[in-house]
């Protein structure tokens, strides 16, 4: 039902996390597959989703492209797109079920969803920040995880390959009107280099 991708770079360690919280939607059949989009990792990225049974790509290309490029291989009808170190609550695949339901039912092919930001522990002012901003209507940020169909992500062109912040850049493009928020939360791993 759903292909995950992931664009990393050097991402060895937030990777595991991110992964890690991705199990309980693949045992119950939710995430078909996790695609694994690389820009050239000199860490262990690559056994890291070789060992997870993920789908690796490797290509230097800039990120636009590689997301692009991962989203052409993946099979499912729904896309998630979430960068290392997000890690989804417990509660992410039956939230996401319930939207992937609502929406074929409302909304048809135009659908999108991001998950709603936990601050993480030891958040700063700026998290704080983005939080109220969050709540008050701002757009969400790529680190929140996107959810949406394929057939919407093509219409829109996909990821731009040639944007300074290709993942914004499509948020952006779809608009806030047009992504739901889902109750589960995302909170970013932070690990010390």
């Amino acid at each position: 039902m759903i292909s995950v991708i992931i664009a990393t770079l050097n991402s060895e360690r937030p990777l595991v996390a991110t992964l890690a919280a991705l199990v309980e939607g693949a045992m119950d059949g939710l995430v078909s597959e996790v695609i694994v989009a690389d820009g050239g990792s000199r860490d262990d990225s690559a056994v890291v989703a070789d060992v997870a049974g993920c789908k690796f790509l490797l290509t230097a290309e800039p990120l636009g492209r590689r997301l692009k490029s991962a989203t052409g291989a993946a099979r499912a009808p729904w896309l998630l797109f979430l960068r290392p170190g997000t890690v989804l609550e417990a509660a992410w695949s039956g939230e996401a079920r319930r939207f992937i339901e609502r929406s074929a039912i409302e909304s048809g092919t135009a659908a999108a969803a991001a998950f709603r930001r936990n601050a993480p522990a030891g958040a700063g002012l700026r998290d704080v920040g983005a939080l109220l901003l969050a709540a008050f209507g701002a757009p969400p940020r790529p680190q929140q995880g996107l959810l949406i169909t394929h057939k919407f992500y093509d219409a829109l062109g996909g990821h731009a390959e040639s944007a300074a912040d290709a993942e914004a850049d499509l948020i952006r493009r779809i608009g806030r009107r047009r992504i739901a928020t889902l109750a589960a939360a995302v909170t970013e791993a932070r690990y010390l280099t």
